[in-house]
């Protein structure tokens, strides 16, 4: 059995589940308790009756008021919500030209001059909505309202969370448990767990979700049928109730298995009438669905490829199927030769997202979306920023992350992803010369492209506190406070996160701030070195491995030796993969000399005694990180034991469990990856530690 928690039943269990949406009992009530008094609304749609739902529970939860609900604002003390067009914005001293430059999804949250109202207009109902978890935000924190006048819109368009979900209720690369939609190869019955998930996605702007894993195996092929159809549209009627649209992974070869062709080839005619009608009937039952996300052609899954077609006629021919309902295809970029022959070495993966499409710029229809991952490898700790990001220039794209931590720790060592998503979008890639930011290409503005956006892997299960660690809310929370507004400081989103999740006590926020904003770095420093990534145990990919990968056909080598180690991927006598950036990143990348030390060795075969520009060599850094790591864990458990008391029992003890696990992680990291290297090398640690 599932554990679930009705919203309206005031059931409590720990305070882990209900996330950063607590709403505890605020220490003054009385600065808010007459304006909290009353809600009153000037339109009624769905999304609205949401925000109202959401304002009565937490009024109730912080102030111990119970509102009066009621249509049209009156002369007293309130909350007033509704759309611009439906609130007469001049009686309140408001032009309504201030919304000609807020997107459908903006809002206004401003108190009146009388003091006497608070004001959550939205240029839609997605606003509004938006609008009243932003001012919930602002009491859970006891911010003042006396002068409100916030005009605020998500920077990025397309929001999307991608669950990786299958049927029989497990979860790939999941960590919190097992899904939340799915259990026994069917839907859940109880789906409260879900519609608190939309609450939480809501909260932070999330507008999208599809709900099924990108590998889409035999039972999962069926969603798209009469079978499972009504039960999806249960899915989505929850999801649209908080702004969120629903989309659904697809296998290729459905027209063969389900529609009994015996081809899928995108050019066959047949293929492509069964395409039409099976959109036909999904859009009967689901009027605003999304779309499909496919992996096509990819890792054994099936794609356009077998009939000797390319992405282009493989994306298209469901772009056709989905653009009379204003349907999206959103074509995973993740495609590469994962047969590989470990003594190639010329043959680079992380060239092959950028081989693959960068020769089919401005060929796809409009409503196909590329989504394309952050690195050329996969959710590395460390790795360069995708060269695909900026070459594409005539063509719709979203950014993929991972915040499942799969490549992380996996949700036991803790890794607070925010610092390296901000390093990521703050990337100049150059394609349009200075300031051509990764940020500037996917929120839309510098190619000017109909859709874009960001999208991630979910991290959430039916664990009671969601991510199996509580501290890896804060990639969830962090994501979408990122996404929605990129300028957002790293320093800003993990206070919001920590004061929203834990209160405003001083040592709790200062310590909790300490090991978050800390993890990714001490992550990297025990783990693998220098941007060469891997080193993983194969197939679970938690713990060290270093040779794991590196006679495999994955292509995921490290060349390691007795003189040195790196991939050569320059362009004079490697693969040739530094030539896929502009040119300033593609001259860095390629000299040994100017390369970052922190991404040396994804692109230089290095000895071991090279100079770093830090001064330490090669393998000085190696053996100095791994110890360095090691220590900073134990000053993550130093810090959170400190805090006994002061936080829940229960969240105490979770976090303080996964701490411990991080350090046995960590000590295995340090003493294999060191050991392994002296071994290699040959040259001892300067400092004399013992290393076996």
């Amino acid at each position: 059995m599932q554990k679930t928690v009705n919203f309206d039943s005031n059931q409590l269990l720990t305070n882990s589940y209900h996330c950063w949406l607590q709403y505890k009992r605020i220490d003054n009530p009385l600065t808010y308790s007459s304006i909290a008094s009353t809600i009153s609304f000037t339109a009624k749609t769905i999304l609205i009756d949401s925000a109202i739902a959401e304002l009565k529970y937490a009024l109730e939860s912080m102030l111990n008021i119970v509102p009066t609900v009621q249509p049209y604002p009156t002369n007293e003390f309130s909350i007033v919500l509704g759309t611009f067009e439906s609130v007469n914005l001049k009686g309140y001293g408001i032009s309504p030209e201030l919304f000609d430059d807020v997107n459908e999804e903006g809002y206004l949250l401003k108190t009146t001059a009388d003091k006497k109202k608070v004001l959550l207009i939205g240029k839609t109902d997605k606003g509004t909505l938006y609008a009243t978890f932003h001012f919930l935000r602002i009491l859970q924190r006891e911010e003042s309202i006396e002068s409100l006048e916030i005009v605020e819109g998500p920077r990025n368009q397309l929001r999307m969370m991608n669950q990786w979900d299958n049927m029989d209720g497990s979860i790939e690369r999941g960590y919190s448990g097992d899904s939340i939609f799915f259990h026994g190869n069917d839907f859940s019955e109880d789906l409260t767990r879900v519609r608190d998930y939309a609450r939480l996605l809501s909260s932070v702007g999330v507008n999208a979700i599809s709900i099924n894993n990108v590998n889409v195996w035999d039972v999962e092929t069926n969603l798209i049928t009469k079978a499972f159809l009504p039960k999806v549209k249960k899915v989505a009627d929850i999801l649209r109730s908080y702004a969120i649209t629903t989309y659904l992974s697809i296998n290729y070869a459905s027209p063969m298995e389900l529609g009994n062709l015996s081809t899928a080839d995108p050019l066959n005619e047949k293929v492509e009438k069964w395409w039409a009608e099976k959109v036909e009937e999904i859009y009967n039952y689901i009027p605003d669905f999304g779309g499909f996300v496919v992996k096509a052609d990819s890792e054994g899954r099936p794609g356009p490829f077998t009939y000797g077609r390319g992405h282009v006629e493989g994306a298209n021919v469901l772009a056709r199927a989905l653009q009379p309902f204003a349907g999206k295809v959103i074509w995973r970029c993740f495609v590469y030769n994962c047969l590989q022959d470990w003594r190639d070495r010329k043959t680079d993966r992380a060239r092959a997202a950028y081989d693959n499409f960068k020769p089919l710029d401005g060929q796809f229809l409009e409503n196909v979306i590329l989504q394309i991952k952050n690195g050329p490898m996969d959710f590395q700790v460390r790795e360069p920023i995708s060269p695909l990001l900026g070459a594409l220039k005539e063509t719709n794209q979203v950014l993929e992350f991972q915040i499942a931590q799969e490549y992380t720790g996996q949700q036991k060592d803790v890794c607070y992803l925010i610092p390296q998503w901000k390093e990521i979008l703050n990337f100049d890639t150059h394609s349009e010369g200075e300031g051509s930011t990764v940020k500037s290409i996917v929120d839309g503005s510098l190619y000017d492209n109909k859709y874009s956006g960001i999208a991630a892997v979910s991290n959430i299960g039916n664990d009671v506190n969601w991510t199996g660690n509580t501290l890896a809310q804060a990639n969830l929370y962090g994501f979408g406070r990122l996404i929605w507004n990129p300028e957002l400081s790293t320093e800003e989103i993990t206070d919001e996160w920590i004061q929203l999740t834990f209160g405003d006590d001083l040592q709790v926020v200062e310590q909790i701030k300490y090991i978050l904003l800390h993890s990714w770095k001490t992550y990297e420093n025990y783990t693998a070195p220098l941007g060469i990534g891997w080193m993983v145990n194969p197939d679970h990919h938690y713990g060290p491995n270093v040779d794991g990968y590196e006679y495999s056909k994955w292509g995921t080598y490290h060349f390691a030796d007795r003189d040195g180690i790196g991939v050569n991927r320059t362009v004079e006598t490697g693969t040739g993969y530094t030539g896929q950036y502009f040119g300033p990143n593609a001259k860095v990348y390629n000299s040994v000399e100017e390369c970052p030390d922190e991404l040396l060795l994804f692109f230089h075969h290095v000895p071991y005694s090279h100079k770093l520009h830090s001064g330490e060599t090669v393998i000085q850094h190696i053996y100095n990180t791994h110890f360095q790591g090691v220590e900073e864990v134990g000053k993550f458990i130093e810090k959170w034991n400190g805090l006994e008391g002061k936080i829940e029992s229960w969240i105490f003890a979770n976090v303080k469990e996964r701490l411990r696990m991080q350090l046995d992680n960590a000590m295995e990291w340090r003493d294999r990856i060191n050991t392994y290297f002296y071994r290699k090398s040959g040259i001892p640690d300067e400092l004399g530690r013992t290393i076996y």
